[in-house]
């Protein structure tokens, strides 16, 4: 599961800087859904505090398995820069690529029975989060395609992303957790309404995939009630959010015309650039060139589609490491559920995961760095609670009386 053996894991003792760097750190996680300004800041204050710990404490730092795959997924990336039509644009967009750090360091500093706060806290402010995108559909006119709810975030997309993702850990403790699911199931109404109101289909769809994934893993018959649920929004809804559910099966739907027209160019570009891409943020740049002739827009920022982006823009050698990243990641969450180790973490995880692949073939979620932290964030969790559980003697969810002082 992890990259480094168990013995490198924390000290015992709950030392005041583990206690800063742990309170900077869910701090940043809260940050994550209200403020991507606030994020950057005290994701930089938590990684310094981290290193901080780590070099007084002379530790490694270590992550679960599918970090190699990232790591991996970084390098072709870099190369793909060097080969760009213009690499200084390209290498600063690589900045992205240290948001990476955020696995090791929530694998550390989430452990030793500190995840479930951690996701406690996610669904808390996410609910908080919903509570302002119904006010600004309700109250403040944001109520069409030009203008949708974007709680306080910088955009409707980046909105309903994390949106999709808290739906997939609250959902996850009210199918699988049955002492924890009071205040999830209480909000939830308040997440769903949220999301249904940003108009964002793809988001719509991950969020039923991941709450598909959940009810198969509780009983594979309870899958039945997600058309009962979409049913029951279609009949509720304004003619408004119905008529974009609609629009989702409607091949004259302007966007959809220009998803198939992206597809098109996107393959053109892979063929053309098999190996490196055209380079990370260049595919504004030669949209043009490859521009198929149904594409609705003139030009595009990016292709919509994660893999098709990733592959047009970094090389097939870049999308193998990605897609070698979400067999790990997958194959690791489901280690986890099927020996009942942090069940309810892990389901979330898959689900989270389940929901950006799902939505990721309409949107290009992966590049979206508020969306990618909460991401990684939520997927690692459960490691960093097993990580725990194995370096306090924790077995089949029950607390010792040491894992309980230390957290």
């Amino acid at each position: 599961m992890t990259t480094v053996p168990l013995s490198a894991a924390l000290p015992v003792q709950n030392r005041p800087l583990e206690r800063v760097a742990f309170g900077a750190y869910a701090a940043f996680v809260a940050a994550l859904q209200l403020s991507i300004a606030a994020a950057d800041i005290l994701l930089a204050l938590t990684l310094l505090c981290w290193i901080a710990l780590l070099v007084r404490e002379r530790r490694r730092p270590a992550a679960p398995a599918f970090i190699l795959p990232l790591v991996v997924y970084g390098i072709a990336t870099l190369v793909s820069s060097v080969f760009s039509q213009d690499p200084w644009a390209s290498f600063t967009d690589d900045r992205q690529l240290l948001l990476f750090a955020i696995v090791p360091m929530t694998y550390d500093l989430a452990a030793r029975g500190r995840a479930s706060a951690i996701a406690l806290v996610l669904i808390s402010v996410g609910a908080a989060s919903a509570a302002v995108g119904i006010v600004q559909y309700a109250l403040l006119h944001y109520d069409t395609l030009g203008r949708r709810p974007e709680g306080t975030l910088t955009h409707y997309m980046t909105y309903s992303g994390t949106l999709m993702l808290i739906i997939c850990i609250a959902a996850a403790r009210i199918v699988l957790d049955r002492t924890n699911r009071a205040w999830p199931a209480l909000v939830m109404p308040a997440l769903v309404a949220a999301l249904v109101l940003t108009f964002t289909r793809n988001a719509w769809v991950g969020a039923l995939a991941g709450a598909g994934l959940l009810l198969l893993l509780r009983d594979f018959r309870m899958v039945a009630l997600l058309p009962v649920v979409v049913a029951i929004v279609f009949a509720l809804a304004p003619d408004s959010i119905t008529n974009r559910m609609r629009s989702m099966f409607d091949q004259r739907d302007p966007s959809n015309r220009d998803r198939i027209a992206m597809l098109h160019s996107g393959v053109a570009i892979v063929r053309d650039h098999p190996l490196t891409g055209v380079g990370p943020n260049m595919i504004p740049r030669v949209y043009a060139q490859y521009r198929d002739r149904d594409a609705v827009h003139v030009s595009n920022p990016h292709l919509h589609n994660v893999p098709l982006q990733i592959a047009a823009e970094r090389g097939l050698p870049a999308l193998a490491a990605w897609i070698w990243f979400v067999v790990s990641a997958a194959a690791g969450l489901f280690a986890l559920v099927r020996r009942n180790q942090e069940k309810t973490l892990a389901a979330a995880a898959l689900a989270a995961l389940t929901a950006m692949l799902a939505a990721g073939f309409f949107e290009h979620n992966f590049g979206d760095s508020e969306f990618l932290m909460l991401l990684l964030v939520v997927i690692t969790l459960p490691f960093a609670a097993a990580r725990g559980d194995a370096l306090t003697g924790r077995v089949g969810g029950s607390d010792t009386r040491e894992q309980q002082r230390v957290a």
